[in-house]
C-alpha cells in the first residue's frame, strides 16, 4: 500500500444556515464511497460552523457542527458550504477571520455554491480563477467589483477550489479523488452513483439560452445574450438595432415572431428577474439595487416591479437570516 493511501485526508465543510443539501451531499458522499470501495478510511469528514453551532440545511434539517475557530492543519481541504443571502453571514470578523488562518498555515480551501462570495469577502479570491453558482454571481460582480467569476462548473486554481453547486461538485470531487488515487478508481466511485458522464470542468451551469428563451434564431440570440449583458445600461431599441446591424422594424418582428412578446417587454422582464435576485441576497439598498438594473430612480423601478410582480421590492425583503 503506498504511503499516501496511509494518510487520511480530513475535509472540512464550513456550513452556512440554510446551505444548499444537495450540493453538500453531492461533495461528501464520493469521500464516503472512496472509504467503503477500499475498505480504508482514505478520507475523513469535519462539520463546521461559526461557533460550533448546529446549522439548519436548505431542506431543514439540523446538522451538528464543531466551531470553525478551533480548526487547524489537521484539516487538508474545508469547504465553505452556502445557500441563499451569503452576504448575510460575511457581516463579522467571526467568520472570516477563520478562514483567513486556515489560509495562512496552509489548509486548502473550496467553495460550494455561494460559498464562494465568503471567500472573496475574506480577500482570499484575488487574483484567483474561481467560479461560482450563477444565480449568485451577479450578486458577488456588484459586492466585488475587481472580482469576476468564471462560468464553470467547477474551478482548481492551486489551493482554491470552487464549484457551483447542484450535481456539479459530482465531477469536483471526481477530479479531486483521481488526483490521489488515479483516474481509474475514481471511476468506481462515481459508478457507484450512477454517474457515468463526468462533465469537464468548463463545461456551463445553465442550459443554453436556446433553451432557457425557446427559440434556435441566431439573431434574437445575439440580441438576448447582449440584454443580460447590458443590465446596468440597457440599450434603446436603435442601438440594439445598430449593434444587430438590422433595423429597428426587423428587431421588433424577430421578438414578436419567435418569443411573441416585444423587445422592451423582453428586455425590463431580465432586468426585474436580476433585480429581484439582488433583492433576495443582497445587502444593497433598494436604490442601490435599481441603479445597478438601469433603472432612473427608486421611485421608477418600485413602479415597475410592482406592477410585474404585483409587489414592492421592500415586500421581498424580511428579516436578515443570523440577525
Amino acid at each position: 500500500m503506498a504511503d499516501f493511501e496511509r494518510t487520511t485526508q480530513r475535509f472540512g465543510f464550513l456550513l452556512l444556515p440554510n446551505f444548499a443539501l444537495m450540493s453538500f451531499a453531492s461533495a461528501t458522499e464520493p469521500l464516503r464511497a472512496a472509504n467503503l470501495l477500499t475498505g480504508r478510511s482514505l478520507y475523513a469528514i469535519g462539520l463546521l460552523s461559526q461557533g460550533g453551532r448546529s446549522v439548519q440545511s436548505s431542506g431543514g434539517i439540523d446538522i451538528a457542527c464543531e466551531d470553525v475557530a478551533a480548526a487547524g492543519a489537521e484539516f487538508h481541504t474545508v469547504f465553505v458550504c452556502a445557500g441563499g443571502d451569503p452576504g448575510n453571514w460575511v457581516e463579522t470578523d467571526r467568520l472570516l477571520s477563520p478562514l483567513r488562518r486556515l489560509s495562512r498555515i496552509g489548509v486548502r480551501l473550496g467553495a460550494i455554491s455561494s460559498g464562494a462570495y465568503v471567500l472573496a469577502a475574506a480577500g482570499l479570491l484575488e487574483n484567483r480563477d474561481f467560479t461560482i453558482h450563477w444565480e449568485h454571481a451577479p450578486l458577488l460582480r456588484e459586492a466585488f467589483p475587481d472580482l469576476e467569476p468564471r462560468q464553470a462548473r467547477y474551478v482548481i486554481d492551486g489551493d482554491r477550489i470552487t464549484c457551483g453547486g447542484g450535481v456539479a461538485p459530482l465531477d469536483m470531487m471526481h477530479a479531486l479523488i483521481a488526483e490521489r488515487m488515479g483516474t481509474q478508481f475514481a471511476g468506481r466511485v462515481s459508478d457507484w452513483y450512477l454517474h457515468t458522464a463526468i462533465a469537464d470542468p468548463s463545461d456551463p451551469q445553465r442550459g443554453a439560452a436556446a433553451e432557457r428563451f425557446g427559440t434556435q434564431n441566431s439573431m434574437l440570440l445575439t440580441a438576448l445574450a447582449k440584454m443580460e449583458a447590458t443590465i446596468e445600461n440597457p440599450l434603446d431599441r436603435a442601438a440594439m438595432a445598430h449593434f444587430l446591424s438590422i433595423s429597428p422594424r426587423h428587431l421588433d418582428r424577430l421578438f414578436s415572431q419567435h418569443l411573441n412578446t416585444g423587445f422592451g417587454d423582453t428586455y425590463r422582464r431580465i432586468r426585474l428577474d436580476h433585480a429581484r435576485r439582488l433583492i433576495e441576497q443582497s445587502p444593497l439598498s433598494i436604490a442601490e439595487i435599481a441603479f445597478a438594473t438601469g433603472f432612473s430612480s427608486a421611485a421608477h423601478f418600485s413602479q415597475v416591479f410592482k406592477c410585474h410582480y404585483g409587489r414592492r421590492p421592500s415586500s421581498l425583503r424580511g428579516p436578515r437570516s443570523g440577525e
